[in-house]
């Protein structure tokens, strides 16, 4: 009964829920603050008498607040409208195509010769990604995606950033493209084994705010990684990706985005 009601004074209520909040990583550190004040403020109105100056003050910051928020918050874009390559660049004569709603790369019947992307023309900071692949073929067959990256100049081709990786001994990994060219962190076999549906559509969703990059396939979370490095930056492109050496094609599709 003492712990029950210590938990609901408007404190302990407070503490919890900022806790929460900041811990799992749910709302960018501006909707955080946001939310964060306006709990505050919450707890002191009932406490106020209505004709206060301060009541008044707190009333009018929490209705900005909640403009604020709300003009903030982005809903969830879609990046592929599912006919064509607007809003995207890369290879669309040989290596990236369209059919039945999909976007194709690849190869089944040719070797892809190198790597190739297709990359958006916007760039994007905090954001949270939703999609859905699938990858099939022979020999190194490898995919992913990028973000926070941007296209290199020698080869042209090439792209370095972070990249959501696929394929054998990389599903759902952190891989750092043409940079430090490394696993930054992957789940273990296990893991792989339970969530993935083997050359057939998977969901994948990547979520980037902040220094703290996570990852999930359908559904099972495979990577919570927190960059301890400053000087890489957290901001760039974002590309759907298909490996060379093998005969590969990935095919992706409800490519949908929002900014955190």
């Amino acid at each position: 009964m003492v712990l029950s009601r210590l938990l609901l004074h408007p404190v302990c209520f407070f503490t919890n829920v900022n806790f929460c909040l900041k811990t799992t990583g749910v709302l960018s550190k501006e909707k955080y603050l946001s939310l964060s004040f306006s709990i505050k403020a919450n707890m002191l109105l009932p406490f106020m008498p209505k004709n206060n100056f301060m009541y008044k003050r707190l009333v009018t910051v929490m209705i900005l607040l909640l403009q604020l928020t709300l003009a903030y918050t982005q809903p969830k874009k879609t990046l592929f409208d599912g006919h064509t390559f607007k809003g995207w660049e890369g290879d669309t004569v040989k290596t990236w195509r369209i059919e039945n709603g999909n976007i194709i790369g690849g190869s089944l019947k040719d070797t892809v010769p190198h790597n190739e992307f297709l990359c958006t023309t916007a760039s994007f900071g905090d954001f949270e990604l939703t999609l859905q692949f699938k990858l099939v073929g022979t020999g190194f067959v490898n995919a992913g995606i990028q973000f926070h990256s941007q296209r290199l100049k020698d080869p042209s081709y090439e792209m370095s950033g972070y990249q959501a990786d696929l394929g054998k001994d990389y599903w759902a990994s952190l891989y750092d493209e043409s940079r430090r060219n490394k696993t930054l962190a992957k789940p273990g076999d296990d893991i792989i084994d339970k969530a993935l549906h083997k050359e057939d559509w998977n969901d994948y969703k990547i979520r980037s705010t902040g220094k703290r990059i996570q990852i999930w396939l359908n559904g099972v979370q495979t990577v919570d990684y927190t960059e301890p490095d400053a000087a890489i930056p957290h901001h760039g492109l974002i590309a759907l990706q298909i490996h060379g050496g093998g005969l590969a094609e990935i095919s992706y599709r409800k490519i949908e985005i929002e900014r955190l």
